[in-house]
This record gives structure tokens, sequence and C-alpha cells, in this order.
């Protein structure tokens, strides 16, 4: 799978490190590092980070949803402004662009500014998820790959790949080398959420998944060399 345009879907607590909270920067770092060695090689990548490091979402009745989506959505971009500036420091140019106006402190979303970037070797952050409540980030990074016309989404999780079930359950659950998109919405196999696996689908996006922490992971992904799970659309 060689790939020109990589989307990397990175979540909050995996930035987090051991301490689940906040940031670790060794961990950054690391991503830094590996992210840079695609881009050297003339690899153009857009990431998107989750908020779970600061915020899981509607924990109390006393915060409605949208409010709550809100403050989730302000926790990506303080991730984004974080993981910039360390790949800032790692010799990379970098851009955060979010879908709605934030100061000096982003760019407003744009396609074919968002391209110019690309072209010019910068990695362009996309915070902020859609700008609107009720849509996960899994959901925005399938809405910019698919806008953007990435060749794939990339998912660095704390698993291997995609398994039948529940390995920390299940010992006996069965890790894919492939499966369809069809067959991860059938099955509520939870690769992404179902808005996305459907805009996946339907746009016919391919996803891979593998192990953040394994050594040289991202890196080797964005090279095409996956080892984990391939999610087809064929």
């Amino acid at each position: 799978m060689k790939m020109k345009r990589v989307f990397l879907k990175l979540s909050g607590e995996a930035l987090a490190g051991p301490k689940k909270t906040g940031f670790d920067e060794d961990t950054v770092k690391e991503v830094a590092r590996q992210v840079k060695i695609s881009v050297d090689a003339g690899v153009e990548v857009g990431i998107v980070i989750g908020g779970g490091n600061f915020w899981r979402g509607r924990t109390s009745d006393a915060i409605e949803r949208t409010k709550a989506d809100q403050i989730g959505m302000l926790a990506t971009i303080m991730n984004c402004v974080y993981v910039s500036e360390i790949f800032r420091n790692a010799g990379m140019k970098t851009k955060i662009m979010t879908p709605f106006l934030c100061g000096t402190v982003t760019e407003l979303f744009s396609k074919d500014r968002a391209n110019e970037c690309f072209e010019n070797g910068t990695v362009v952050f996309f915070a902020g998820g859609t700008g609107h409540p009720y849509f996960s980030t899994d959901t925005g990074i399938t809405l910019r790959a698919v806008e953007m016309d990435a060749d794939c989404i990339l998912l660095a999780k704390s698993i291997d790949g995609v398994y039948d079930s529940d390995p920390a359950k299940n010992p006996d659950a069965k890790k894919y080398e492939t499966v369809s998109i069809q067959e991860v919405i059938d099955r509520k196999l939870a690769v992404v959420d179902l808005t996305a696996s459907v805009m996946c689908m339907e746009h016919r996006m391919p996803l891979a998944v593998f192990d953040l922490n394994e050594k040289d992971s991202i890196a080797n992904a964005m090279q095409g060399r996956i080892n984990g799970t391939i999610v087809t659309v064929d």
C-alpha cells in the first residue's frame, strides 16, 4: 500500500502516556520523530488528535451535551497547539486549521489553503472536530480525509489491530489481517464510530489500525507497511 497523502489519528490519552492526563513530552517527541521520517520522504501528512487527555465528554447532567462537546473541541485545539510545537522543534513546518475562528491561534479551514500547505511539505493539524456537537473526532478525521483526497486514514491505537471480540476479555479473540468496512459495520467492531464507518464505506476511504507503542509503527504505516489490520472498502 503506497501512500502519498495520509491522515493520522492520535488519541489524547496516547499523548498523555502513563500519566493518563495532560501531555507526556517524550511520547510526543517520539511521534514527531517518526512522522518526520515520512515528511522528509515526501509523504503529505494530516493529523487529527482526540481530546481525551483533558475531557471525556458529558460526564454530568449539569452540563448540556452541546456545551460538553464544545469543551471537547477546545481540548483538541490545545492538543494540536502543543503537538504542533513539538513537531516544529523537531524541524517540521506545521499549520493548525479549525472549522471556526479561534483568534490568531489557528487558521480557518480552507481546502485550497490546506492543499497549499501539503504541497509545501507542511504537516496540517485539523483541530476542533467538525465544529458541531454530536460528531466525534472519528467523524472529523473521516470528513477531512475524504474532503482532502487522502489515500488512507491511519489509526494509532493502544491495540495492535482489529479483533473479532475484545482480546482483554476473550483470550481466543481473532485478529484480522484485513477486514471489510461492511463487516466492521455489521459486526459493530468499533474501529471508528458508526457515522465515520458509513462515511468511509460510502466514500471508499480505507483505514489501517496499528499499535502506537510498537517500535517505528507510525513511520512504517506511513510508508505502507502495516503491522496491524487494514480495513478495506472494495
